[in-house]
C-alpha cells in the first residue's frame, strides 16, 4: 500500500510533457539557429558567393567585433530613443486611458486623434516633424512615441473596462471613493492588458526609433543603428550593415525577453496568462 502511495506521488513528475522542460525551451531555439547559421555558413562557402552579395556569419562576427566601438556608440544612441519613446507612451497612455475610464466625454472627445495618430504611416510625418521640430533628437523620440503609444492606450483602456459588473456594484454598494475603486478593483483588472500592450509597445518603439532615424539619418544629422546601415549601403560594407542588423535584432530580442520576464514577476502567481505557463 506504501509502495502504492508512493508510486502516485512520483507519477507527476515522470508524466511531465517534453515540450514544458525548462531546459528544452533553451535548448531547442538555440541548436535551430545554430543549424541555420551553419547552414548559411555552408551555402555562402561553397557556392563561393562574395561578401559585397551576401556575407558569410563568421565575416558578419569578425566585423562587428571590429567595429565594436563605433557601433556601440550608435546602439546607445538607438536604446535612448526607444527607452525615452516607451516611458513617454506609458505615461501618456495610461494616464489618457484612466481619464477615457472615469469619463466618457473625454474617451468621445480624444480617441479619434489616438486612431489618427495610429493608422497615419510613421514614415510618411516623420520629415514632416523632423522639418517642424527644432531638436533631431526631440523629432525621433516624437516618432517612436507615436508607434508605441496606441497600444499601451488600447489595452489600458480594455483593461479598465474589463472589471466585473459584479463588483463594481459591490463597490459602489459600499460606497468606495473613486480612488478606492481605481486602486482596488481597475489597476488588478487592468495590469495583465496593460502588460500584453507594453509588450507591443517595446518592440514598437524600437520599430519608430529606426524607422525615424532612417529618415532623419538621410541628411547626415544622426549617429543611430539606422545611420550605419544607410552609411554602410552607400559605400557597399555588406557586412557592416549585417553586423548592425544583428545589433538591432539583438536589442528587439533584449526587450522582448525582459518584458516577458516583467510579466512573470508581476502576473505569475495569481493571473492565468502567466500562472497556467508551465501546465
Amino acid at each position: 500500500m506504501a509502495d502504492l502511495q508512493g508510486a502516485r506521488t512520483v507519477r507527476p513528475k515522470a508524466g511531465v510533457p517534453l515540450h514544458q522542460r525548462p531546459w528544452l525551451r533553451v535548448a531547442l531555439p538555440v541548436l535551430l539557429f545554430a543549424l541555420a547559421l551553419g547552414g548559411w555558413e555552408a551555402f555562402v562557402r561553397i557556392r563561393q558567393i562574395p561578401h559585397y552579395i551576401l556575407p558569410a556569419p563568421s565575416l558578419v562576427a569578425v566585423t562587428l567585433w571590429d567595429n565594436l566601438g563605433s557601433l556601440m556608440t550608435s546602439w546607445l544612441f538607438t536604446i535612448k530613443i526607444t527607452v525615452g519613446a516607451l516611458l513617454l507612451a506609458v505615461l501618456g497612455g495610461v494616464l489618457l486611458a484612466m481619464l477615457f475610464a472615469l469619463s466618457r466625454w473625454v474617451e468621445l472627445s480624444l480617441f479619434p486623434f489616438a486612431i489618427v495618430l495610429q493608422v497615419t504611416p510613421i514614415v510618411a510625418i516623420a520629415p514632416l516633424i523632423l522639418i517642424f521640430v527644432d531638436s533631431t533628437t526631440a523629432a525621433l523620440l516624437i516618432c517612436a512615441w507615436i508607434v508605441a503609444f496606441f497600444p499601451i492606450l488600447s489595452n489600458t483602456v480594455a483593461g479598465l473596462r474589463s472589471a466585473d459588473l459584479n463588483l463594481r456594484d459591490l463597490f459602489r454598494l459600499y460606497r468606495a471613493s473613486p480612488w478606492q475603486t481605481l486602486r482596488h478593483l481597475l489597476v488588478p483588472s487592468a495590469l495583465p492588458y496593460f502588460i500584453a500592450g507594453l509588450k507591443i509597445a517595446g518592440g514598437l518603439s524600437l520599430i519608430g526609433a529606426v524607422v525615424a532615424e532612417f529618415t532623419a539619418g538621410a541628411a547626415g544629422k544622426e549617429t543611430g543603428l539606422a545611420s550605419r546601415i544607410l552609411e554602410a549601403s552607400f559605400r557597399t560594407e555588406i557586412p557592416k550593415m549585417f553586423a548592425a542588423l544583428v545589433l538591432v535584432s539583438l536589442t528587439g530580442i533584449g526587450i522582448f525577453l525582459v518584458f516577458n520576464l516583467v510579466a512573470r514577476l508581476v502576473l505569475g502567481k495569481w493571473h492565468e496568462s502567466e500562472a497556467g505557463h508551465d501546465r
